[in-house]
């Protein structure tokens, strides 16, 4: 396999290009990318230089390129000095997009002694876009006051934020179970959004709470099924809702179907069926 086209620029080439395009740019990415697979501390000099920079968009690709910076192989010791460069920038950073960044950057980099009081602080901040990157950064932390700021984001009035809590929640988070968790993910069964209700049903299932079964039954019943409503019938394990996945398989149009959803369709109904026998 040949390598990407970014291996043969320089690192002066690769910070450049970093910074073309939105947020979201394609080529700016696998220039960040590039950059995490060379490392070394020449880059890690620049940005964290960046990080102090007139440039929003310069500091917030300075907290992506650290975010996974050496990601191969970070002693504690070299994390640490990620997380120097990154925690005094966070505390005087007013533009949203780049504590987005930054906020994201401290989960990767995983310090929960010093990343996760960063992160609590703003998981009120005003603007959603930052709330957002406190759920994607306390996503791996698992301590109580982490599970607290979650269950409150999980009932964030914004739709993404309220989203990926629930994910987080229910199913990064599935070796947790608690009463507080599981009620939260109770209070998010009657989301209009079906992504977010899903999510809500999954971790539910995955947990084998009974009270999921009526709401999951409903599901299965009406119009828009989704692969996490289809995943939550094969979590939960419960062969009284193996009709239900039968019918959503009878009526499938093969040309039309999306073949995920199929995948995972007959997936759960193998999987119910085995536990039938």
């Amino acid at each position: 396999m040949s390598s990407p086209p970014e291996a043969d620029l320089s690192t002066d080439e690769l910070f450049a290009r970093t910074l073309q395009g939105d947020e979201e740019d394609e080529d700016a990415w696998f220039a960040i990318w590039q950059l995490h697979h060379r490392g070394g501390e020449e880059i890690f000099q620049r940005a964290a230089a960046w990080l102090q920079s007139a440039s929003p968009k310069e500091r917030g690709r300075g907290a992506n390129i650290l975010s996974q910076l050496d990601f191969r192989h970070r002693p504690p010791e070299r994390i640490a000095r990620f997380v120097d460069a990154l925690l005094p920038a966070l505390a005087k950073e007013q533009d949203a997009a780049v504590l987005q960044a930054m906020t994201a950057a401290l989960g990767h980099l995983g310090d929960d002694r010093r990343g996760v009081p960063a992160l609590l602080s703003l998981r009120e901040h005003p603007d959603a876009h930052v709330r957002f990157g406190v759920v994607m950064g306390l996503s791996r932390f698992r301590d109580a006051q982490v599970l607290q700021a979650l269950i409150q984001l999980s009932r964030d009035s914004d739709e993404i934020v309220r989203e990926w809590a629930t994910f987080t929640l229910g199913s990064q988070a599935r070796e947790v179970d608690t009463p507080e968790l599981r009620e939260a993910l109770v209070d998010r069964l009657s989301e209009s959004n079906v992504k977010i209700r899903g999510e809500a049903l999954l971790g539910l299932a995955l947990r084998k709470d009974a009270r999921v079964l009526e709401p999951l039954r409903r599901v299965l019943e009406g119009p828009g099924v989704t692969t996490l409503d289809v995943e939550a019938a094969q979590a939960l394990e419960d062969v009284s809702l193996l009709p239900l996945l039968r019918g959503h398989r009878e009526a499938f149009n093969q040309e039309d179907e999306d073949h995920e959803f199929r995948a995972v369709l007959f997936e759960a109904i193998h999987a119910l069926e085995s536990l039938s026998r």
